[in-house]
């Protein structure tokens, strides 16, 4: 059994920065689809970013092109999402996950494994 757990979120200010966390566990995920989607308050959930089995491709949201970076270790088994200039906006639960498909991962459809997600809070 594949689990995700999330760990790095809390409260910044607009304008900080957080690095989220992703640690899986129960097999290697190396050959997976790792990334990030994220769900406000009273709003649908929404993919932020992925990244590929090897690292080498990357995909971002439009709302944070620029501003969040994806990367993994797959030695470790784990994943990271810097964020950088963090908005207001950018407040939701943020949720870790896996896919062995990488066309079909943003759209959030059939995805294999979740995790529980962490909180960001960003105030103005």
């Amino acid at each position: 059994q594949v689990q995700l757990v999330e760990s790095g979120g809390g409260l910044v200010q607009a304008g900080g920065s957080l690095r989220l966390s992703c640690a899986a566990s129960g097999r290697t995920l190396s050959s997976y689809t790792m990334g990030w989607f994220r769900q406000a308050p009273g709003k649908e959930r929404e993919f932020v970013a992925q990244i590929s089995g090897s690292g080498a491709i990357t995909a971002y949201a439009n709302a944070v092109k620029g501003r969040f970076t994806m990367s993994r270790d797959n030695a470790q088994n784990m994943m990271y999402l810097q964020m950088n200039s963090l908005k207001p906006e950018d407040t939701a639960v943020y949720y870790c996950a896996a896919d062995p498909n990488y066309g079909r991962f943003r759209t959030g459809v059939r995805v294999d494994y979740w995790g529980e997600g962490t909180l960001v809070t960003v105030s103005s």
